[in-house]
């Protein structure tokens, strides 16, 4: 069973996996392969969503979102099928299968399989795939630092910011001004060392000194220099290809896990008179990753935070801790915004804003309000508390100016309501592609109606009815006045399965 489940990712791996383009000078390998069993979740730890995007994703996009081109290799381990099906097939994209987890350098070295190592020459980064704050901003910075820096390795390190007790991570060791025998480490000063961690420090005795040998010369740290250092590493790389590929196979598995660990190559570079080198990013939460579910609530509030303070002053957000408009969203809402005129947009607590929605100006979605799809407002719309507008990507939702929907509507599909019209509470409509659903202009719905596949022509006012594929006209009574549609109820189909209790 597991042979064919093998084979049949490899297959899924090969279908999947698109040329990449050598023509280009940058390269990342994002690390998609782990278990996460703190998470505890039958979901891959990568499919765990931040503000509604997969983490994994979330890295992907941070890669190529800059406007430079990429090449990117996912290396995919522990549910394997659902990752690469979730990313899909992409340009310039390649997945690697790591069926054995054997470490971080292993990954990497799993993916590098999928880079013709003849054809490219130039950057290669590498990614965890659980880090999903990790925005573009800071990657741009990151390669910017790389190319500054003249480095062969630059490890991208993160500041410690809470009590140092609490601190487990691993520390990143630089090379400090003097060496033990007081020789002044001049332009080596300051650059990394090795990465220490945390339960090595604390087996040191209270008096004992830590020694690090580097380019010939030893240097010293206590163990209370050890555990006050805050720097720690982060997982994000950037590599020389070259050098990467010369020397990854260096690694050994002499470890009590037999795994092989990237951090094995700061050692490694370094014995070879290679340069490595670190930096920080300007916010430390871009660099969060996860092991459970505490910390992924975290991640989302952050970001939640993130998008708050983008809009805060745009539009009027009720709850500031409980909303959710997704980031395309966001920038149609900023672009309305930077045509001058004010939105008026307000967004009730609990207000959930999907993907394809297109808002417009004053427009007001009470508690609870979810719009998810390709729904496009007109001007001057209210939708009330509990209400529910949606439709599958290839629909379209169209709502005209001054339109009312009110309390616990469901309305979905490929749907049209019409400038001025009024549907109320207790409302179901519904559109298929075969059978879209066109409500005219200054149309009343009210009541517990039910609507399907129907047009309903300009001015028409229905209350309590069931109308399913149906065309309504507008009649008027001999005062001229709408004649409103009450109570139309379709012949029953499968009354002869329905019978009183006895």
């Amino acid at each position: 069973m597991a042979k064919t489940n093998a084979k049949a990712i490899k297959e899924q791996v090969e279908r999947l996996t698109s040329p990449l383009d050598y023509e280009i000078g940058e390269a990342a390998i994002i690390l998609a392969a782990g278990h996460g069993k703190r998470i505890r979740s039958r979901r891959s730890k990568m499919l765990h969503r931040i503000w509604g995007v997969p983490t994994v994703e979330r890295v992907f996009n941070a890669c190529v979102s800059n406007g430079d081109l990429m090449n990117v290799v996912f290396v995919v381990g522990n549910k394997a099928a659902d990752v690469m099906a979730v990313i899909g097939a992409r340009e310039r994209t390649a997945f690697a299968y790591q069926e054995e987890q054997l470490g971080t350098g292993h990954a990497v070295r799993v993916g590098l399989e999928k880079i013709d190592e003849t054809k490219f020459d130039g950057v290669l980064y590498v990614l965890p795939g659980d880090m999903g704050l990790i925005d573009r901003e800071t990657l741009g910075m990151f390669k910017e630092k790389f190319r500054e820096l003249e480095a062969d390795m630059l490890v991208l390190t993160g500041l410690y910011e809470g009590p140092i007790e609490d601190n487990s991570y691993g520390r990143i060791l630089r090379v400090k001004e003097k060496d033990v025998n007081g020789e002044p480490a001049g332009e080596d000063a300051g650059k990394v060392v090795e990465v220490v961690e945390h339960k090595d420090i604390l087996a040191l005795a209270e008096d004992e000194t830590y020694r690090a040998r580097y380019r010939g010369k030893t240097y010293a740290y206590t163990k209370r220099e050890l555990l006050e250092t805050r720097e720690f590493n982060s997982s994000v790389y950037a590599f020389d290809f070259r050098k990467l590929v010369d020397l990854v196979h260096a690694i050994k598995d002499e470890n009590a896990q037999g795994e092989i660990y990237l951090t094995d190559l700061i050692g490694i570079f370094n014995d070879e008179g290679c340069v490595v080198r670190a930096i920080s990013p300007r916010e430390q939460h871009v660099i969060m990753g996860f092991n459970d579910k505490t910390v992924l609530k975290q991640m989302e509030q952050l970001h939640r935070q993130k998008v708050y303070d983008r809009i805060r002053n745009v539009i009027e957000i009720d709850d500031p801790e409980d909303f959710f408009i997704h980031e395309e969203v966001v920038e149609r809402i900023l672009e309305l915004d930077a045509a001058g005129k004010p939105l008026d947009i307000r967004i009730g607590k609990g207000a959930y804003v999907g993907k394809g929605v297109k808002p417009n100006y004053n427009l007001e979605l009470m508690k609870n309000a979810f719009v998810e799809g390709n729904v496009r407002f007109g001007k001057n719309v209210t939708v009330w508390s509990n209400t529910h507008l949606s439709c599958y990507p290839s629909q379209e939702f169209a709502i005209g100016d001054d339109v009312e929907i009110l309390w616990g509507d469901i309305i979905k599909g490929s749907i049209v309501i019409g400038e001025g019209s009024r549907i109320e509470s207790s409302v179901n409509m519904t559109g298929s592609d075969e059978f879209p659903l066109r409500i005219g202009k200054n149309v009343l719905i009210k009541g517990t109606s039910y609507l399907f596949g129907s047009v309903v022509e300009d001015g028409v006012k229905i209350e309590h009815s069931v109308l399913i594929k149906k065309h309504v006209y507008l009649q008027r009574n001999r005062k001229g006045e709408p004649q409103p549609v009450k109570f139309y109820l379709p012949l029953p189909s499968g009354a002869d399965a329905v019978e009183d209790l006895q």
